[in-house]
Formats: C-alpha cells, sequence, structure tokens
C-alpha cells in the first residue's frame, strides 16, 4: 500500500484545542454543542463554522486554527474563535474551561454527538470509548516528506514525556484524585491504537504497518491510529498528540512553539547527519509513565552521554538543558517567546499543580471548574 504524504517546504503550525461546557454557576458539564454549533455554524457554508467542530460528547467543542506560520499566529486564531464560542456559550447562562478532564462529571451521563462515527467509535469499542470523556490539544508542524516525518518522530518520542508533563492537567477524574498528574492519558491509552507510537524503521514501514489493519479491517482509515505521535500524510504534518488540554491558550502557544521548534531542529540534524539513534522502546515508555504520574516533577531516565549508563535527570532540567539547545533554532523562527513562557510554567506550576492546591486551601471540585473557567477567561495562569 502506497500512502502519499502532502510536501510542505516551511514548518507551518497548526493546533487543535479541545473544551469542556460547563454551567456558568454549577460548573456542571453541559450537552449544548449541537445547539451552540448550530448558531455559530449558521453563517457559514453548510451551516458549519470551519474552525469551532463537534468531539465526541455532546458537552465538548473543539476549536482549531487554520495554517500558520508561528505559534503567535496560531494563538491569535484560536483567541477569535475562542470569543466566538465563548460569546454563544454566555447568552445561555454557560462558559468554557479547558482541562483534561471535568473535575467531577461522570461518562455515562453525556450525551454523544450526532456524528454516525461517534457512534460507530462506541460500538466498535465499547467501554474504553465510552469513558473517554477527556480534553486533549494537538499540535501540526510541517514536514517536508513523509521519509523525514518517521524519522523525526523517532527522535521526538525521546522528548514526548515533556510535553505530558507540562501539559499535565488532569489530576481529577469522575469525582477522584487520581493520584496522577495526567489521568486522560491513562483513559486515552486504552484504545487499541492509541499512545505510544511503535518505532518504525522509515516510511515504508509505517505504509505497511497501516496496511494490515486497513487490510484486515481492523480499522476504516489511518486516522483511526491516534498514536501521543502521528504523522498526517493529508497535512503533511507530524502530529502532537500526547497534551491534556491546558488550561490557557497561552500555554497551549507555548507547547506549540516547543513543537515547532523541535521539529525544525530535528530536520535540521537530518540535513547534517547528526540525528542520533532513537531513544530505547522501554525507557520512553516508563519515563512516558513517570510523566503522566508526577507531571513537572517527574525524574526521568535517560543515558549518560558518556558510558551510556542509565541515570535519572529531573523534567526542570531536562527542559531548561533543552531549551538552551535549541535557542538558535527558536530565534531562527520566532519562538523564543514561547519557549520563556514554558520556563514560566515551571516556576508557577502545571494546571494540575494548580488545580490541586485549590483542594488543599479547602476548595471543592466545584472552585476547581470555577478556577479553571476564569484561567481560560483571563488566559492567566494566575486569574
Amino acid at each position: 500500500m502506497t500512502i502519499e504524504f502532502t510536501h510542505n517546504e516551511r514548518p507551518t503550525v497548526g493546533i487543535e484545542m479541545e473544551l469542556h461546557v460547563v454551567d456558568r454557576a454549577t460548573g456542571e458539564l453541559v450537552s449544548a454543542a449541537n445547539e451552540l454549533l448550530a448558531e455559530l455554524g449558521s453563517p457559514h457554508p453548510a451551516g458549519e463554522h470551519p474552525k469551532a467542530k463537534h468531539e465526541l460528547f455532546q458537552s465538548t467543542i473543539e476549536i482549531i486554527t487554520g495554517v500558520c506560520e508561528t505559534p503567535a499566529e496560531a494563538g491569535d486564531d484560536l483567541r477569535g474563535t475562542l470569543e466566538e464560542v465563548r460569546s454563544a456559550a454566555g447568552r445561555r447562562g454557560l462558559t468554557l474551561m479547558s482541562s483534561g478532564t471535568h473535575p467531577f462529571a461522570l461518562a455515562r451521563d453525556q450525551a454523544i454527538s450526532p456524528d454516525p462515527r461517534y457512534h460507530e467509535l462506541i460500538e466498535s469499542m465499547q467501554w474504553p470509548a465510552r469513558r473517554l470523556l477527556i480534553c486533549g490539544m494537538h499540535v501540526h508542524v510541517g514536514v517536508a516528506d513523509g521519509i523525514r516525518a518517521i524519522a523525526i518522530i523517532n527522535e521526538l518520542r525521546r522528548h514526548l514525556p515533556l510535553f505530558l508533563a507540562l501539559s499535565s492537567s488532569s489530576p481529577y477524574f469522575e469525582g477522584d484524585d487520581s493520584g496522577l498528574a495526567s489521568a486522560r492519558s491513562k483513559v486515552f491509552e486504552s484504545l487499541p491504537t492509541a499512545g505510544l507510537p511503535p518505532q518504525l524503521a522509515d516510511w515504508t514501514d509505517f505504509e505497511a504497518f497501516m496496511s494490515t489493519l486497513l487490510d484486515s479491517q481492523c480499522i476504516k482509515s489511518i486516522r483511526e491510529v491516534w498514536w501521543d505521535l502521528r504523522p498526517h500524510p493529508d497535512f503533511g504534518t507530524i502530529e502532537f498528540r500526547m497534551c491534556d488540554a491546558t488550561a490557557t491558550v497561552r500555554e497551549t502557544v507555548a507547547l506549540a512553539g516547543l513543537a515547532q521548534t523541535l521539529v525544525a531542529w530535528c530536520s535540521d540534524l537530518i540535513d547534517d547527519d547528526r540525528l542520533p539513534d532513537p531513544a530505547r522502546e522501554w525507557t520512553v515508555r516508563e519515563n512516558r509513565w513517570l510523566a503522566a504520574r508526577f507531571g513537572i516533577d517527574a525524574e526521568l531516565i535517560v543515558e549518560h552521554p558518556g558510558s551510556g549508563r542509565p541515570e535519572r535527570r529531573s523534567v526542570r532540567r531536562l527542559l531548561t538543558d533543552l531549551i538552551e539547545v535549541l535557542g538558535p533554532t527558536a530565534q531562527r523562527l520566532g519562538t523564543t517567546a514561547q519557549l520563556d513562557e514554558l520556563v514560566g510554567v515551571l516556576d508557577v506550576g502545571t494546571s494540575t499543580m494548580r488545580q490541586r492546591r485549590v483542594v488543599e486551601r479547602g476548595g471543592t471540585l466545584v472552585d476547581v471548574v470555577h478556577l479553571l473557567v476564569d484561567s481560560l477567561a483571563a488566559d492567566s495562569l494566575e486569574p
């Protein structure tokens, strides 16, 4: 099977951000996506808004950007659509929050969106799909071809845990403290084609993998493979899918900046024949777990540059060291401000940490929802 990959000359960037629709007073989820999207779509062809979409449950809406040159441009694009959705919600006594999970809502109480593909997903996957009351944030970065995309993804697997740790925003699930920084990542990986991508030899290996699943009718489309990192042939991008939905657009844009900078840096390494050997499968898998469990307080496994022996290093140090390495690339792309923003997250704490502080101070999970609503509205880590 041959899979064509759309050529991109530059590392363009696009963002997808999933949002919870909540009652402004009670903080409870509200299945209002049908009504909201119908209103937002009415001025557009076929009654569909080009940048606000359905998700699995009617209590969730996804907003997307166009193809952008910089994360800052993508952030402006997101904010424009976010304001449209928030205004429509506000007229109904509703509002929006962004987080990997809603702190106390129950998946079994949610209405499924009308698109037949969502009902087919529930029928096919059953319990793992029925509990997908989660929200993520995805970043697309343009690459030249599929061969390069696979080589870059193999290197990006090494850095995947940093994205998960920095975006962690889902400590609570269905009213319980999971004890994790990212409960969303563990819920989502229960799907058979989700989670850590396998290490693939090259684009031909990717085509063989997809052929196996398609020819055996395990999947109907390659879009049904929901890896944490995946090539998106139609868009000609690498898609970063490991992140929880972050509480603010600022954090989302900062992570998009890291994604774009890393892809460009890896591409330069390929051109210079300096791309390192991929990280070991078991190391990446363990680091992914450590990031999901401990967030930015995780101590990840790295190999000593001299002896190759495993040692532990903090997420904080790894991010700081990585930003220093990426500095020249970031300056060329104009993403230095976004990388600096991530250092700010290390100081203030991730959304998971900020949510837990509310409860530690005696607040309730409803108070956590109000924190998340205020954070998104103010676009601030400290509303």
